[in-house]
């Protein structure tokens, strides 16, 4: 494994990574990746190592990818649901960290509903933060894979041109992307209903383009988002069923486009609505290869930063 060290003592967000940080992300992830692919995918590296995924928010993908991640780096995981503790008693989020630490736990993965939770923990206790999602402000571990997924089936991402489709508003894994997709000099338009766009969007050098088939002609990848109708106080399309008629990207709509597309969606699915299942099962798609290089990025990230507190 390299040498090579991470700028960063966290990882917080992708702003605070610089393109060689992410550069040795994704090379150190590349080597995880063959780990992963042969018989025995274990290595002894964060064998005396303790971690502890803190969840805060309901999650079935990324706490999975994280706990296979840390065992297959031999780490002691310790896991923790929000539901199931005492903060539903009252219990203080820095109490709740500080009582875990106690234990002597080294890492700590964290997703959290609001903003900001990660770094106000990272300046507030030993031991090293993972932002595993914190509301709609950033998810680096998923751009890192989206990234890396990208770099890995191209051979580079300069001068590449990704769409990023759907909900870009309530979009944490958008807003990482963006950070990400800028760093390693691609070309980012956003595409969706206008209502779900934000007005800041021009400020990070991402430009818009609402009618959906031209960003798709335009694109090498689109990287499709689905409506997280679970962060949506009022109503910014009438119906489902119109956002699929005007935004989902269907088999059709591939077969009529010049060029064959690389289509993404950092998951859950909504089939039929977002996405047509013969967009998400085809030959265009590398979503099950996001998921596979979803353990080794973050393996690659739990055995750098391990390395940073040593």
């Amino acid at each position: 494994m390299s040498k090579s060290q991470l700028s960063v003592k966290h990882l917080i967000g992708i702003k605070d990574l610089t393109e060689k940080d992410i550069y040795l992300i994704f090379n150190t992830a590349k080597e995880f990746k063959q780990v992963i692919n042969r018989p025995i995918k274990k290595v002894p590296t964060l064998r005396d190592t303790t971690i502890a995924n803190l969840f805060f928010e309901n999650s079935t993908r990324t706490k999975l990818s994280f706990e296979l991640a840390e065992k297959r780096l031999s780490a002691d995981v310790i896991n923790f649901a929000a539901s199931s503790s005492s903060v539903k008693k009252g219990e203080t989020l820095l109490d709740t960290v500080n009582n875990i630490l106690a234990m002597k736990v080294d890492m700590i993965v964290m997703r959290h509903p609001s903003p900001g939770a990660p770094k106000f923990l990272s300046e507030n206790i030993n031991a090293t933060i993972v932002n595993a999602g914190d509301g709609t402000h950033e998810h680096p571990t998923q751009a890192l894979l989206d990234n890396f997924s990208i770099w890995d089936h191209f051979g580079e991402i300069k001068g590449k041109k990704i769409v990023i489709m759907g909900d870009i508003m309530h979009s944490r894994v958008a807003m990482s992307n963006f950070f990400a997709l800028k760093k390693l000099g691609a070309e980012v338009k956003v595409s969706g209903p206008i209502t779900l766009i934000p007005k800041y969007i021009k400020e990070l050098g991402v430009d818009v383009e609402l009618d959906m088939k031209k960003a798709l002609e335009w694109c090498d990848v689109a990287n499709i988002l689905r409506i997280q109708l679970e962060r949506q106080n009022i109503k910014y399309f009438p119906s489902l069923r119109e956002y699929s008629q005007y935004f989902g990207v269907t088999r059709e709509i591939l077969d009529s486009l010049k060029d064959k597309k690389v289509i993404m969606h950092p998951g859950p699915i909504n089939r039929g609505v977002e996405i047509e299942s013969q967009v998400a099962d085809s030959e265009n798609s590398i979503i099950l290869e996001q998921v596979q290089n979803g353990v080794a990025v973050r393996m690659a990230v739990l055995f750098l930063l391990a390395n940073r507190r040593k």
